[in-house]
């Protein structure tokens, strides 16, 4: 679980960043955005307030917010796996055409490689 903290409050930003320091990432890379004001328009945010439809109301500990934060990735990912298996059903997938991308790669490879030593043992 990767998350951002972006909070007005510098108080909580900092509460945050220490009951989370083993989760930190940047919000490009982050699965959730710990925010101290309501977002409508980003899914990955996860809302910290005194309001009663918060995410996760305070106050609160350190235990509290990790347990939030947990379940909340969980559910994003099962329903990213529920959206995958919607859009494949049953059918098993295939790998053929990456394995032999794959392949295709890896030989490319070794010829530049053996180039670049012959070329260097010819000077």
């Amino acid at each position: 679980m990767k998350v951002a903290v972006e909070c007005k409050s510098p108080l909580l930003q900092k509460s945050l960043e220490i009951f989370l320091a083993r989760h930190l990432c940047s919000i490009k890379q982050c699965d959730i955005v710990v925010r101290d004001e309501e977002c409508l328009h980003d899914e990955r945010c996860f809302y910290i307030s005194s309001a009663p439809d918060a995410d996760l109301v305070k106050p609160f500990s350190k235990s509290q917010l990790i347990l939030a934060l947990e379940n909340r990735y969980k559910k994003s990912v099962t329903g990213i796996r529920e959206e995958i298996e919607r859009e494949y059903g049953d059918e098993p997938l295939n790998f053929d055409i990456l394995e032999k991308r794959i392949d295709t790669l890896t030989q490319e490879y070794k010829e530049n490689i053996l180039r670049a030593v012959k070329a260097f043992y010819e000077k």
